[in-house]
């Protein structure tokens, strides 16, 4: 007999009072939201602490992550180029600076920043993409 698979249910996620009244807090909140792919309720989380401290780069770096996962691409692009603009040497807003750019077609844009964050890191898979958006870019066949 063919029984069909039981089908398992995921909860939204809780946020519990206080959980959000300071950075820390609100860090720790909004990364687990982003590791379990619910950026809606991590920018919920995010939005109120980045009031109170506006220029906090972990904060930043995750409402970036969050508009990526949510494709607000330029959302996410004009918070990563503050980021790098902030700290040229921060490899991991460089690499999703040029990813946001890629995914909006604008590879000639998104090409510096990941080959820069390729050679910051030695990471292969950011090799692989710098790549792949050269192949896209037209610049390998």
């Amino acid at each position: 007999m063919n029984e069909m698979p039981e089908m398992i249910k995921v909860l939204p996620p809780i946020v519990f009072p206080g959980t959000t009244a300071r950075h820390e807090a609100a860090y720790r909140t909004a990364h687990d939201f982003l590791s379990r792919r619910a950026p809606r309720e991590a920018l919920q989380v995010l939005e109120p602490a980045l009031e109170l401290e506006p220029e906090n780069r972990g904060l930043r770096s995750l409402r970036a992550w969050a508009y990526l996962m949510r494709a607000q691409l330029q959302k996410a692009t004009d918070e990563l180029t503050g980021l790098v603009a902030d700290d040229p040497a921060d490899a991991w807003s460089r690499h999703a600076l040029g990813r946001a750019l890629e995914r909006q077609s604008k590879y000639d844009d998104a090409l510096p920043h990941l080959r820069l964050a390729a050679a910051m890191t030695g990471d292969p898979e950011h090799e692989y993409d710098v790549l792949r958006v050269e192949r896209l870019a037209g610049r390998l066949q």
